[in-house]
């Protein structure tokens, strides 16, 4: 069924759109997939705080340069679809090869990180990568780790006086031995 030439301008401005709004933006392959093997990507990338759209090329490569980035020919090549990570770019990154592991009919092809292009094995690292709100405990641990030796250190001398102090309390108040 034949796209009107307006709604081919609506599509080409939500993407264009998505990817200025996007962290990251992961292309790949999907030819073989079913509708309900779609839609249950679909979701898991909705879950991840993402979308995930099937582009025709033509579109796609026009949404691109919209956006201002440049896109590889070999890229818009084939049947194409783009995952857009508006908030965790890892999360989506996990979503996308885990479901590649799984799936024989989905291949990444590459992405954009921070209009960066990258490779489909920069993508299967960025997915290698912990969760955010595990990256965001581990860099507190990292801030307070100072800090709290400090206190630590601080705390030492005061707590050698006070362990002195008892010992020797404890020694004027204990029974004489006959």
């Amino acid at each position: 069924m034949a796209i009107s030439k307006q709604r081919k301008e609506e599509l080409v401005a939500n993407y264009a759109e998505w990817l200025k709004q996007s962290q990251a933006v992961i292309l790949t392959e999907y030819i073989g997939l079913s509708m309900k093997q779609i839609d249950d990507l679909r979701s898991k990338v909705r879950e991840a705080g993402g979308e995930f759209h099937i582009v025709k090329n033509t579109l796609g490569k026009l949404a691109f340069e919209r956006a201002g980035l440049e896109v590889p020919e070999s890229l818009m090549e084939g049947s194409t679809a783009a995952a857009f990570a508006f908030n965790d770019a890892p999360a989506m990154a996990k979503v996308l090869t885990e479901f590649a592991r799984t799936s024989e009919f989905v291949k990444i092809k590459a992405g954009y990180l921070e209009n960066r292009l990258i490779t489909d094995v920069e993508v299967k690292n960025l997915a290698d990568l912990p969760p955010l709100p595990v990256m965001r405990a581990q860099l507190l641990g990292v801030i307070n780790a100072p800090a709290s030796k400090l206190v630590r250190t601080l705390a030492e001398p005061a707590r050698q006086v006070a362990a002195v102090i008892k010992a020797f309390a404890e020694k004027d108040s204990a029974p004489v031995a006959a």
